[in-house]
C-alpha cells in the first residue's frame, strides 16, 4: 500500500491524450461562449436601423447580457465548489444556447434585452468553471500556455460570429445568427460522456474510485493501484469563502485583480460591441466594419497563445503589464487617419492586448488562489469585472451620442488600460506566479 500525493501526480504528469481531451472540450465550450457573446456587436448596426434605436438604448441592450454574466460568474462560480465543475458547466451551456436561440424570435427591444440577460447568466457561469477545470488538469510547466490556449476559443468564437455575420446578416437577416446557437445542444451527449469532473471535487465528495480512475489517465506511468491511498492537502472549509479572498495577505491583490478585470473587460466589450459601428460612422461599409471585428479576434488568439507562452517563460505580471501598455497605445493611434493596413495592424494589436489580457488575467487568478477558493476567486473577479463589461457598451453608446471627434472616442477607451497597468503591477508577489508559498504549492499543482 502506498500513499499517492494527488497534487504531485497532476503537477508532474506528461501531457497526453487525457490532457488533449480536456483542452478540446473546454476550448469548444469557450468557442460557443464567445460566439454567443460577440453576436451582439455583429447585429448591432442592423438592429439600430431596424428598430430605430438611439445609441443610449443600444448601449443598454449590449449591457443586458453582461449584467447576466456578472451574476452568473459569481453565482455559478461558487455553486460549482459545491456541485462540481461538470454539472455547472453543462447546465450553463444549455442555458445560454437555448436562450440565444429563442432570442432570434424577439420582436421588441424589451424581449431582446431580457433574453440576453438570461443568456448572460449561462455565458458568465461557464467562464470561471472551464478555466478552473483546465487549470486543475494542466501540468505545472504548461499551465499558463494551456489555459491561454483554451481561452483563445473565446476569440475563435468571435471570429466565427463576425465571419458568418459578414455573409449571413446582409443576405438572410440577423435572426439566423441566433438560431445557429443551437449547435452546442447537438454536442451535449458528447460533453456529458467525455468532459471529466474535477479531481479535487471528487476527493472532497469521498468518491475516491472515480478520482483514482481519472488519475490513471492523467499519469498512466505512475501505475496507481486500487489499494493505493490518495492523499491531498486539507482545504479550508469556510462558511464565508468570499472572505477568504481577503485573508492571509490577499486583500490588496484581490482588490487589484478586481480593478484590472473591471478595466480590461470595459475595453473588451466596448470594442466588441461598438467597433463595427464606430468604423461604420467613420465611413466604412458594413462588411468592412465587421472585418475589423474579425481582425480584433484574430489578434486576440495570437495575443492569448503568445502571451501564455511568454508567461510560462517569464511571468504573468510582466506580460500583462506590457500588454496593457501596448493596448492603450494602439487604441490611441486608432483614432487617427492611417492607411488601411496600419488600421488593421492596430486593431489586431488591440485585440491581442485587450482580449488577450483578459484571458491571461483568468490564468493569473487561477494560479494565485489555493484550490479551496479558486472558483470563488475566479467567479468574483470575473463578476466584479462584469461591471466594467456593463459600462463598456454603455460608454460606447454615450460617446457615439455625444458625437465626439473620432480621436477622443478611442482615447476614452485607452484610459482604462493605463489604470489596469498599475493594478496588475500592484498584485502581491507572495502567492502568485512563481512565488507561491511552499504550503500552497502542492495545492496549486493539483488543481492548477
Amino acid at each position: 500500500m502506498r500513499n499517492i500525493d494527488v497534487n504531485d501526480v497532476i503537477d508532474n504528469a506528461k501531457f497526453n491524450r487525457f490532457h488533449w481531451k480536456v483542452l478540446f472540450w473546454c476550448t469548444l465550450i469557450i468557442i460557443f461562449d464567445g460566439y454567443d457573446l460577440v453576436i451582439y456587436g455583429v447585429v448591432l448596426p442592423i438592429l439600430m436601423e431596424q428598430w430605430n434605436l438611439n445609441p443610449y438604448v443600444a448601449g443598454l441592450l449590449g449591457s443586458s447580457a453582461l449584467f447576466g454574466m456578472m451574476f452568473g460568474a459569481m453565482g455559478f462560480g461558487m455553486l460549482s465548489d459545491r456541485l462540481g465543475r461538470k454539472k455547472v458547466i453543462i447546465g450553463c451551456v444549455v442555458l445560454f444556447s437555448v436562450t440565444t436561440v429563442i432570442n432570434g424570435f424577439a420582436t421588441t427591444p424589451w424581449q431582446f434585452g431580457i433574453l440576453r440577460f438570461i443568456a448572460g447568466l449561462g455565458i458568465g457561469g461557464v467562464m470561471p468553471n472551464v478555466v478552473s477545470l483546465m487549470s486543475e488538469y494542466a501540468p505545472a510547466r504548461k499551465r499558463s500556455t494551456l489555459v491561454a490556449l483554451m481561452f483563445s476559443g473565446y476569440a475563435v468564437g468571435g471570429m466565427i460570429s463576425a465571419g458568418l455575420g459578414i455573409w449571413i446578416v446582409p443576405n438572410y437577416g440577423w435572426e439566423i445568427m441566433f438560431y445557429l446557437a443551437f449547435v452546442p445542444m447537438l454536442m451535449l451527449p458528447f460533453m456529458l460522456k467525455f468532459l471529466p469532473e474535477s479531481v479535487a471535487f471528487l476527493m472532497a465528495q469521498k468518491r475516491e474510485d472515480e478520482a483514482r480512475n481519472i488519475l490513471t489517465q492523467v499519469a498512466p506511468f505512475r501505475h496507481i493501484k486500487e489499494h493505493d491511498v490518495l492523499v491531498v492537502p486539507p482545504t479550508t472549509n469556510s462558511k464565508a469563502p468570499v472572505l477568504e479572498l481577503f485573508r492571509e495577505g490577499r486583500a490588496m491583490s484581490t482588490l487589484m485583480f478586481w480593478t484590472a478585470f473591471f478595466c480590461c473587460l470595459l475595453m473588451v466589450y466596448a470594442l466588441g460591441s461598438w467597433l463595427p459601428k464606430l468604423m461604420s460612422n467613420a465611413g466604412y461599409a458594413l462588411s468592412s466594419s465587421l472585418m475589423f471585428l474579425m481582425v480584433l479576434n484574430i489578434g486576440a488568439i495570437i495575443g492569448a497563445i503568445g502571451g501564455g507562452w511568454l508567461a510560462d517563460r517569464l511571468s504573468l505580471r510582466s506580460v500583462l503589464v506590457s500588454f496593457f501598455i501596448l493596448g492603450s497605445g494602439s487604441l490611441v493611434l486608432l483614432g487617427y487617419d492611417n492607411p488601411m493596413w496600419v488600421l488593421y495592424t492596430l486593431v489586431g494589436i488591440a485585440g491581442a492586448t485587450t482580449i488577450g489580457s483578459q484571458i491571461l488575467l483568468y490564468a493569473y487568478v487561477a494560479q494565485y488562489y489555493p484550490t479551496s477558493i479558486r472558483s470563488t476567486g475566479l467567479g468574483w473577479a470575473s463578476g466584479i469585472g462584469r461591471n466594467g463589461a456593463i459600462v463598456g457598451p454603455m460608454l460606447g453608446g454615450t460617446l457615439l451620442a455625444l458625437a465626439l471627434p473620432h480621436q477622443l472616442n478611442f482615447l476614452a477607451l485607452a484610459i482604462p488600460g493605463a489604470i489596469a497597468t498599475v493594478a496588475v503591477a500592484l498584485v502581491g508577489r507572495r502567492f502568485g506566479e512563481k512565488g507561491v508559498q511552499p504550503e500552497d504549492e502542492t495545492v496549486l499543482a493539483a488543481s492548477s
